[in-house]
């Protein structure tokens, strides 16, 4: 994390970034459980206590274009997660071929997958950009961290 946090300061400097603001001690404790599974946990925790770290991804996201296309194209093939509130209730089979009314149209839906889609993108490049920047990061010996794929041992645990 301390890497990241370093890694994306410079990052920030180099792209006139301001890092967001500071997290709370109290925050710093706790990381949403879907960017765990989402990002992996060091990534996410790196997230969680770098200002620096999260104003870079907020860069990368407003980078990223969404082709229409790709918006399309996900709404048609994840039908089963537009279905409307009513269909949920009524426990229609979201694999079946669900009646039209029970799908939310795509204009009700087509920012929230654009969101998405962005989010998701910025993300592939973040991590595209931290295998990148970590390439050159060479660690005193003694404290590469067990979780990093380069060092001899990195599936030892602590």
């Amino acid at each position: 994390m301390i890497i990241t946090d370093e890694l994306a300061r410079r990052a920030c400097e180099e792209r006139d970034l301001a890092p967001l603001g500071e997290v709370s001690p109290a925050a710093m404790l706790t990381v949403p459980e879907p960017d765990i599974a989402d990002l992996g946990s060091i990534i996410a925790a790196a997230l969680a206590h770098s200002p620096a770290a999260r104003a870079l991804l907020t860069d990368l996201e407003h980078e990223q274009h969404i082709p229409e296309t790709a918006v399309r194209d996900y709404y048609d093939r994840n039908r089963d997660r537009f279905l409307t509130p009513d269909a949920l209730r009524r426990g229609v089979d979201p694999y079946a071929e669900p009646a039209p009314s029970d799908i939310q149209p795509f204009g009700q839906v087509r920012d929230g997958i654009e969101r998405e889609l962005r989010r998701a993108a910025a993300r592939r490049a973040f991590f595209t950009w931290l295998d990148e920047a970590r390439a050159d990061a060479e660690y005193a010996e003694g404290h590469e961290h067990p979780g990093d794929p380069s060092h001899p041992d990195h599936e030892h645990r602590h």
